[in-house]
């Protein structure tokens, strides 16, 4: 079965840090682009950042730019998300998935269409 588990969230303070952690079974994640996204009530789920399948490319959405870092251990299965300088306006549920159909080793445009098999996601609340 092919599965992405979403972990790491939690309640933090503004200036504060948290690493999501994004964990598949069911298949193997070298072979995929992985993208982290986030849904923050009344809104729509938006791009975060993704990872190219061969670790060399990363993408980031302006707004988290110099603060979040995403990486990948294919040895572990995993792709993760470490997020800086947390702010309020961060707070959201975060899923991540892995990109679908033709290109599948790239993020291309890393629109939420595009990729599939996601999780419960994770609760990330940035509050004093």
């Amino acid at each position: 079965q092919v599965q992405l588990v979403e972990s790491g969230g939690g309640l933090v303070q503004p200036g504060g840090s948290l690493r999501l952690s994004c964990a598949a079974s069911g298949f193997t994640l070298d072979y995929y682009a992985i993208g982290w996204f986030r849904q923050a009530p009344g809104k729509e789920r938006e791009g975060v950042s993704c990872i190219s399948s061969n670790n060399v490319n990363t993408y980031y959405a302006d707004s988290v730019k110099g603060r979040f870092t995403i990486s990948r251990d294919n040895a572990k299965n995993t792709v993760y998300l470490q997020m800086n300088s947390l702010k309020p306006e961060d707070t959201a549920a975060y899923y991540c998935a892995k990109k679908s159909g033709r290109g599948s080793f790239y993020c291309g445009s890393w629109m939420p269409i595009d990729f599939e098999s996601w999780g419960q996601g994770t609760q990330v609340t940035v509050s004093s």
